[in-house]
């Protein structure tokens, strides 16, 4: 394994050793621009004086608002230089969420892009009066427009972010974001968990094409510097582009969501994967089957992988080129990492069993921020309760399945909703597939499904219905269809079914 895995100085920035051990070697590349470690810790370190000179101290939060590029690269190993705790935010929220995570973060600086990221900053900003903002474009960092001089001292950091490297908000799938805090030391177990299971050699080039404000995204900028390799990044997420860079830059690794893998394979239309492509890490929930097959078939080599804001990226992963059915299970925990299934009284259940997935180990969050009842709640005993649903073979192999919370009861028995969505993804009207549980007087819960239709198709629910009967038991086939343009999901491509839900009770 890659000595700085294993001996890292810390006094120093993670970025700086690297510089100093592997210079030359490409950090990262954006579009045509290629940049090596050598030049990306000079222009870190450069835009780190910057920051201290307009007042950034250690314990600071330092709240970043930008798309995928180089500045999000150059100000992450900044802020750990100055000692500062990374506050990266969604783009996608609105000023009023926005403000709202600055205020409960305690940010004292929000840096931001440039255009409509500039707009963004300042209207969340309005209604933070204490907030420092500036603009940093280029490695160029503009003057100040709002909040306190430089020359105020900084507030004490909060006791419990000591230590913090980030404060990472989560999607906000079950309602406000709660803002995990994760250490240095919780990054660095995951890269070496990561790379035990899946290696890491400094000859990967690893596309970085989700969001960078997101774990998985963060995590590959962490993973590829302490390894030494390149991280290929793409401003957003672009099926032809992605499709583009995995056939003509050697790409040897990259990570998706199901939807993300599912429109590059519309893209590729039928082509095999390149020969440089070494693992293709699939998170953000379960995949159906069926998206795997297809995806093994062309020859992707995939590595559907379990993870958690909470548990900074990665907790079990399949190691690609293992053939496992079904292909969805077989995920090992990585090094260092404990998995096990309980049940609704807290009790560990044996493999084959489904249950609450939880997990303990060195990559847990320290707790969530301000919240110290919702941390002793989740933080049970030192195990991390997930809220997922899942089991564990004889082996000790992990296979996903739904959130407690979206699991549908109805007259007692447990439908899964990727299991119809695997079903109904297979119809020739339907693009993609969401399916919710909705109250039922009788059963306690029947299945819904909103549909996205395929360009001129139409859909009959009678005839959706008869397909599910031909592959699924009678108790699993949706009441109702409903037709919706486009599946609402997070940033980083995680259906939200909550907002599928409150569609579904808006509906006469």
């Amino acid at each position: 394994m890659n000595r700085l895995l294993e001996n890292l100085d810390p006094a120093k920035s993670w970025l700086r050793q690297r510089a100093e051990e592997t210079p030359a070697q490409d950090a990262i590349q954006v579009s045509d621009q290629v940049i090596s470690y050598a030049e990306l810790n000079e222009q870190a370190e450069r835009l780190a004086e910057g920051l201290r000179e307009r007042g950034v101290v250690k314990g600071d939060v330092v709240a970043l608002l930008f798309e995928n590029g180089a500045d999000c690269v150059r100000l992450l190993w900044a802020l750990q230089s100055v000692g500062a705790v990374l506050l990266p935010l969604n783009l996608r929220w609105v000023p009023r969420e926005l403000a709202h995570v600055l205020r409960d973060s305690g940010a004292r600086f929000l840096l931001h892009g440039p255009g409509d990221r500039a707009l963004q900053a300042r209207a969340a900003a309005s209604e933070c009066p204490a907030l420092c903002v500036f603009e940093i474009h280029d490695q160029r960092l503009g003057s100040v427009h709002k909040g306190v001089s430089h020359t105020e001292p900084s507030a004490d950091p909060r006791s419990d972010l000591e230590g913090a490297l980030a404060l990472l908000y989560t999607s906000g799938t079950t309602g406000k974001p709660k803002g995990a805090i994760l250490s240095a030391g919780a990054f660095l177990a995951s890269a070496k968990g990561s790379a035990a299971l899946l290696d890491a050699p400094p000859s990967d080039r690893w596309l970085a094409c989700m969001p960078l404000f997101h774990v998985g995204g963060l995590s590959v900028l962490i993973r590829s510097c302490l390894a030494g390799s390149c991280a290929v990044i793409h401003a957003h997420f672009d099926p032809a582009e992605v499709v583009r860079s995995l056939q003509e830059e050697g790409i040897t690794g990259v990570s998706f969501v199901a939807a993300m893998l599912e429109r590059v394979l519309i893209e590729a239309a039928g082509a095999t994967a390149p020969h440089s492509l070494r693992c293709v890490l699939l998170g953000g929930g379960p995949a159906s089957e069926d998206l795997l097959e297809r995806a093994a078939a062309l020859g992707y080599p995939l590595a559907p992988t379990y993870g958690l804001t909470e548990a900074a990226s990665q907790v079990a992963t399949r190691p690609p080129g293992e053939t496992n059915r079904p292909l969805s299970g077989g995920l090992r925990p990585i090094e260092g990492t404990e998995v096990c299934i309980r049940n609704a009284e807290g009790e560990r259940l044996k493999p084959g069993r489904v249950g609450e997935i939880c997990v303990r180990g060195p990559t847990l969050m320290k707790g969530y921020l301000g919240l110290p009842d919702e941390t002793v709640r989740v933080l049970d005993r030192g195990w991390l309760r997930t809220g997922d649903a899942g089991v564990l073979n004889e082996s000790g192999e992990l296979q996903v399945f739904e959130r407690r919370e979206d699991l549908i009861v109805s007259g007692g028995e447990n439908i899964y909703p990727a299991e119809v969505e695997s079903v109904l993804q297979n119809h020739v009207s339907i693009r993609e597939v969401g399916v919710v549980g909705t109250p039922h007087p009788e059963l306690g819960a029947r299945p819904v499904a909103w549909c996205v239709l395929e360009e001129s198709a139409s859909m009959d629910p009678a005839e959706l219905k008869a397909f599910c009967r031909v592959h699924l038991a009678a108790y699993k086939v949706p009441d109702s269809f409903f037709t919706i343009s486009a599946l609402p999901r997070t940033a980083s491509g995680k259906l939200l079914r909550r907002e599928l839900r409150s569609r579904t009770q808006a509906e006469p």
